[in-house]
């Protein structure tokens, strides 16, 4: 596979070119050719493992992206969200929102090893988390993008601010669209970003409660379509353990398109914070998501768009941080 370190944008819309004049500060320490000399075939040796990690495993992918996503909205984009528990670290993997749903933890390592291999002690962990998950996304049939690089790796985690930063499945768009502001990320991110859950799996627990006592009335989340809510019932019966999974978009579970929306509009979004955003939102945000579901080029350039601002998020540079020889462990350690 030809290296991505060397492709351009065939052409690059309005709404990518503004991006890059607004970027944070950080940005201007960042550059997709950071390691052009040092370690020349890195995005094909991500891609490669990547590659190989979705013939046995579809939903990779979309893990790999939600990793992501859970790392920069704790202390920015630095793996923190990597580092297991330790005498000197409460691990952000045992906080609520992560706690038996995060996963892709060993094709981090996997991924990382290879690395290793090529350019020893070179290629941060949070670089490696930010080229897998644009990897996952243009695998999966998404748009893909030049990832600026240079992130350095935290020394320490935070599973207390991973437990309030993270939105929820069960979190109001009002709470979450709060979350995202506090980052500096605005309402088109809200729901560009939400895209994600285009592909990938939700665990039943998740939805236990709309299925089956939404907001303690005994009953089904309302806005939930009745044949999509048969079907779950089948996938996630009530008597059952909450740790079957769900797909995110039963039509094109694996493939990264714009039909995340079209479902929404259908009342068939499987999260409950999925839904809000047609459902129980305000006139922008449903915009947006009709915008999204009739154009799905205008998803794909928000949703690049929103990863650039996302992945710049607090980011560690120049002599911050380090580049772990471990992604689980600070150096030394």
């Amino acid at each position: 596979m030809n290296s991505k370190t060397m492709f351009s944008f065939p052409s690059i819309s309005p709404i990518l070119a503004a991006i890059f004049l607004i970027l944070p500060p950080s940005e201007a320490q960042l550059s997709t050719t950071f390691y052009s000399t040092t370690c020349p075939n890195l995005t094909n040796i991500v891609v490669d493992q990547l590659t190989q990690a979705l013939q046995s495993d579809p939903r990779i992918g979309a893990s790999l992206l939600r990793l992501h996503f859970h790392d920069c909205f704790v202390q920015g984009c630095d793996a923190s969200v990597l580092l297991d528990s330790s005498s000197t670290v409460q691990s952000e993997k045992t906080s609520g929102p992560n706690v038996n749903s995060t996963r892709g933890f060993e094709i981090v390592d996997q991924i990382k090893a290879a690395v290793e291999k090529s350019c020893k002690d070179t290629v941060s962990c949070a670089d490696i988390l930010a080229l897998a998950a644009e990897s996952a996304v243009q695998l999966a049939g998404g748009p893909s993008w030049n990832v600026s690089l240079g992130r350095r790796d935290s020394l320490s985690a935070n599973q207390a601010l991973a437990n309030t930063s993270i939105p929820t499945p069960f979190e109001s768009i009002v709470n979450i669209t709060t979350k995202f502001t506090n980052l500096g990320l605005d309402v088109t991110d809200v729901v560009a970003l939400s895209g994600a859950h285009t592909f990938g799996r939700a665990r039943c627990r998740l939805i236990t409660n709309r299925l089956y006592n939404f907001s303690g009335t005994g009953s089904a989340d309302p806005t939930l379509d009745a044949t999509y809510l048969a079907t779950l019932s089948q996938t996630c019966p009530q008597s059952g353990s909450g740790f079957n999974v769900a797909n995110l978009d039963q039509a094109t579970a694996d493939v990264f398109d714009n039909k995340y929306f079209s479902n929404l509009q259908a009342n068939k979004g499987l999260l409950q914070s999925d839904q809000e955003l047609f459902s129980n939102s305000s006139a922008q945000i449903v915009g947006l998501v009709s915008q999204f579901s009739s154009n799905q080029s205008a998803f794909f350039d928000a949703f690049v768009a929103s990863m650039i601002k996302m992945a710049n998020i607090s980011v560690l540079t120049g002599t911050s941080g380090e580049v772990r020889k471990n992604c689980r462990v600070v150096n030394g350690s």
